[in-house]
């Protein structure tokens, strides 16, 4: 069965409390990511964690777990809200523009002529979250191709760039 945007949390943004809490807690763990000891790979972690009056459990993670907390809690410090989303989850057409920050006609028409695969459920689209994510890893990279063609001609041009 396919994972819908409705089973997830809405984005959660950091108040400015847990701003400072999120930047001093991904130094630390940053700081932990860049040791190799021994030259050996790691492949978990573990964690000592104490809630308010608990007693201290040791909790074992996987090291991409582990960096993925790193890469929240880093958003987190720069206040940014943040939404955790398998790949394999399907979006409505709504969702998928909001995401790529464009309008739900502009996404259906990209939707209809094949440059974002997609299925329909009844008569509504659903767009896998990793098409998604692979749609706009793309026209980034051509985006950045074009600048910097342009950036090169200013050169070659003597525009002062």
């Amino acid at each position: 069965m396919a994972t819908g945007m409705a089973d997830f949390h809405e984005g959660i943004v950091p108040s400015k409390a847990e701003i400072e809490l999120a930047r001093a807690s991904s130094r630390q763990l940053t700081k932990l990511l860049s040791r190799d000891p021994g030259g050996k790979q790691l492949s978990d972690f573990r964690l000592r964690v104490q809630a308010d009056d608990e007693p201290e459990e040791v909790v074992v993670i996987p090291m991409s777990a582990f960096r993925l907390l790193t890469d929240i809690l880093t958003q987190m410090a720069c206040g940014n809200a943040i939404t955790l989303m398998p790949v394999h989850a399907e979006l409505t057409t709504q969702q998928a523009a909001d995401i790529l920050n464009v309008s739900r006609p502009f996404l259906v028409n990209l939707l209809d002529s094949g440059k974002i695969p997609y299925r329909k459920v009844g008569t509504h689209r659903r767009i896998r979250f990793d098409d998604l994510t692979a749609y706009k890893q793309e026209i980034d990279r051509k985006r950045l191709e074009t600048l910097d063609e342009l950036a090169s001609e200013a050169q070659v041009l003597d525009m002062g760039y």
